[in-house]
């Protein structure tokens, strides 16, 4: 129902721990790998939409051939595409030998993307042009196979031009700004600087060129290149890198802001943005896929070695909450039971709401992501009912028969109250024509809704910038007549910009910021404004070691029911003849039914990190300035 959000990156990572012949023995395949990175990545599609991209790196290639491959796509059906590319090289008439060791060769040194290291990402864009060079992996090319690096991730940096400038300190020419190119430029640093010291050793003791390869890929320490590359990094991240030779990392930031799940038995590694999506393709439990640690990185060596290892120090876990409310599927076991809970505690704000009038209210949801918080909603409404029941009978033991039929089937009205139509599309360009056929893009389900009686209650699971609720839902349900219509959000109110992975970074796009303002100029304080915008240039000019989200001062001023009201006012259409009221989720209710993930920022303006902090107030910059920009 909510404007959408731009959703979270996806990350997908193979490392097979046998050699390719045993997997063509065992599955009766040579794409064994392939076919299992295309189901974690067709399994995450939730995420990443604006495109998609693979790398795979073949182990222990023959001299003079190529060992690396990669393929990325922003078309409209982009890990199809993907495919489509990749099986083309496949031979349509080989038939397998009796000897499989000679098929996996055969195969390495003839087909494309035939390795045992692979590497599949999900992209959504919130720096640059959408275009195919703009998806991960990004690679890092050399001669030297063990200074060739990729690079996808699930990440945004709030420090860019901080590390940027390191960059230029360390004597590079970067050739962009974005966080993506320069990370991988960072941790390539790193990577050179690892190579030439275990090179200028060897060199030293009289080897050869090609044995100190070897001795490079042995002693390599990539822990000791992360380390050295991230410690100045102020972001959420979970960021997966393959190196040319065969070693692997996927990274997690200290704060675990950003999540990444794995699984390892004798014959793979898996690592991957949600737990699901490994559970569905390797058909394995829950309690087998482990949680990266924040702050570590797991680590596979060349030699099949796996292991979890600290690169920055741990801090206070807030991992994303949004990730339970709305991005990661729910078909997770624990996502699944938060997002019920998110439903349950919404209950007795809506009984309030409605004056405990179950009887005339219908019950709904809009859009179908807000399907299992609608349920749990109803079961605590049913719950209510049930007691309501009790009461009633232990009030009145020796009512008629029946009084009693009437009261045991007294039950809620659920409805299915408007249906979106997802074959049309909205060609308009004119704003005015335009706004008029996306109110139509919903049907009503009428005579659901007895008019002029009912409240209908609708639950959403986030409520951003409200313009489709005030532009076409609630003009929509107004087709029903319902004598008040109840807007509820499973997510607090947003109040402050995301800068760590999810695209929502100007403070006006946001309702409740949109309400403050309003409230704040209702009683004529505007230079309370002027004075925390004196307050966000003078830090932005001097940066505090410690900076202090400077917004969070007038959000102080009103309660979240004053701020709530004035967002049921705002975006209440002038022409519908319902009255309007929008309630929001509690942020001490999110962390009851999210208690693994606290990250609560965009909610609370509470950052993780100092780079949090500075966009908030920049954000707000922006806003007074009447700069419609990115803060980071």
């Amino acid at each position: 129902m909510s404007d959408a959000i731009k959703h979270e990156c996806g990350i997908a990572l193979i490392r097979l721990l046998k050699p390719l012949d045993y997997y063509i023995e065992k599955y009766r395949t040579p794409a064994y790998a392939l076919n299992k990175l295309y189901l974690l990545m067709e399994k995450q599609h939730n995420r990443g939409q604006d495109g998609a991209g693979v790398a795979v790196i073949k182990l222990d290639p023959v001299p003079g051939t190529h060992f690396i491959d990669r393929f990325r796509s922003t078309h409209q059906q982009s890990i199809a595409k993907i495919y489509e590319h990749i099986f083309s090289h496949f031979p349509a008439n080989r038939k397998a030998s009796d000897n499989p060791v000679a098929d996996a060769k055969w195969y390495k040194e003839n087909v494309p993307f035939m390795g045992e290291l692979l590497l599949g990402h999900l992209r959504y864009g919130t720096y640059g042009k959408n275009s195919d060079t703009n998806c991960h992996p990004f690679l890092r090319e050399n001669n030297w196979m063990t200074r060739n690096l990729a690079i996808a991730g699930n990440f945004n940096m709030t420090n860019v031009n901080e590390l940027f400038a390191n960059l230029i300190q360390l004597g590079q020419h970067p050739v962009e700004r974005s966080d993506t190119i320069t990370v991988m430029e960072k941790i390539g640093h790193f990577l050179d600087a690892e190579v030439q010291v275990i090179f200028d050793k060897y060199k030293d003791q009289g080897y050869g060129n090609k044995e100190i390869t070897d001795f490079i890929i042995k002693e390599m320490s990539v822990r000791r290149i992360l380390t050295r590359a991230a410690k100045n990094f102020d972001g959420g991240f979970a960021m997966a890198g393959m190196i040319g030779h065969g070693d692997a990392f996927v990274l997690r930031d200290p704060n675990g802001i950003r999540p990444a799940y794995y699984y390892q038995d004798e014959e793979i590694v898996v690592v991957a943005s949600e737990r699901p999506c490994i559970q569905t393709a390797f058909n394995v439990n829950f309690d087998s896929i482990k949680e990266i640690k924040p702050g570590y990185a797991l680590i596979m060596k060349k030699d099949g070695r796996v292991k979890e290892e600290m690169i920055l120090e741990p801090q206070e876990r807030k991992a994303c909450s949004f990730e339970r409310i709305y991005f990661s599927r729910g078909t997770d076991k624990e996502i699944y039971a938060e997002r019920k809970e998110l439903g349950t505690l919404l209950v007795p704000q809506i009984l309030d709401a409605i004056h405990n009038d179950v009887e005339n209210a219908v019950f709904s949801f809009i859009p179908n992501t807000a399907e299992v918080a609608f349920y749990g909603l109803i079961k605590g409404v049913e719950d209510h009912l049930t007691l309501e029941k009790v009461k009633a009978i232990q009030k009145n033991p020796k009512m008629s028969a029946a009084e009693l039929e009437k009261l045991i089937h007294w039950k809620l009205r659920i409805e299915k109250t408007a249906v979106k139509d997802v074959k049309m599309r909205t060609f308009i360009s004119d704003d005015s024509s335009r706004d008029e056929m996306v109110s139509h893009v919903y049907d009503v389900t009428y005579g659901s809704v007895k008019p002029n009686e009912d409240t209908l209650v609708v639950i959403d699971d986030s409520i951003v910038r409200g313009t489709t609720l005030q532009k076409s839902i609630l003009s929509i349900l107004d087709r029903l007549s319902p004598k008040k219509i109840i807007i509820v959000s499973s997510a607090p109110q947003i109040r402050y910009p995301d800068c760590y992975g999810i695209d929502m970074s100007r403070m006006y796009d946001f309702i409740a910021f949109r309400a403050l303002i309003g409230l704040i100029k209702d009683q004529g304080k505007e230079q309370l404004l002027q004075d925390v915008y004196e307050r966000c240039k003078a830090d932005d000019e001097n940066p505090p070691a410690e900076p202090v989200n400077h917004v969070k001062a007038l959000y102080d001023m009103y309660t979240d029911e004053e701020i709530s009201a004035k967002i049921s006012e705002i975006v209440r259409p002038k022409q519908i003849f319902a009255d309007v009221q929008v309630i929001f989720q509690t942020v001490e209710n999110l962390h009851k039914a999210c208690p693994k993930n606290l990250g609560d920022w965009y909610f609370t303006g509470d950052y993780p990190t100092p780079g949090g902090t500075r966009v908030a107030n920049k954000a707000f910059m922006n806003y007074m300035e009447g700069r419609n920009e990115r803060a980071y």
